[in-house]
C-alpha cells in the first residue's frame, strides 16, 4: 500500500464550512476509483492548508489519477498545483473494520 499526502494553500476567504460543503459535494467522485482504498479530506486554517490523505493499492494508480482531470480541478479551485508527498504504508490498522492490513 502507498499513502499520498496532498496539500495546497487555502484560498483567502475559504472557510471550513465552505470547504466541508464543497468536499461533501465532490466526495462521490472518489467512489470506485481504481486502486483507491481510502481518502480523508483535510483542512487546517492555522497552517493555511487543505488537501487529502489517500491510500492507494499501487503508487502508479495514484500517479495516473493525479495526472488527469483531478489535477485540473485542483488548479481551478485553488489556483495552484498541489504538493504531493508519497509514503510506503507497509501496515495499516483499521479500527472501524477491526483489521490490520499488511503490504
Amino acid at each position: 500500500m502507498h499513502t499520498a499526502v496532498v496539500t495546497m494553500p487555502i484560498p483567502a476567504g475559504l472557510t471550513l464550512a465552505d470547504y466541508a460543503a464543497y468536499v461533501k459535494e465532490i466526495a462521490p467522485r472518489f467512489e470506485g476509483v481504481a486502486g483507491l482504498v481510502r481518502k480523508n479530506f483535510l483542512f487546517n486554517r492555522e497552517a493555511g492548508l487543505a488537501g487529502g490523505v489517500y491510500t492507494w493499492r499501487e503508487r502508479a494508480q495514484g500517479e495516473t489519477f493525479y495526472a488527469g482531470v483531478w489535477r485540473d480541478n485542483i488548479l481551478k479551485k485553488f489556483g495552484v498545483a498541489p504538493n504531493i508527498e508519497w509514503f510506503d504504508s507497509p501496515v495499516i490498522v483499521d479500527n472501524e473494520q477491526g483489521k490490520v492490513t499488511v503490504g
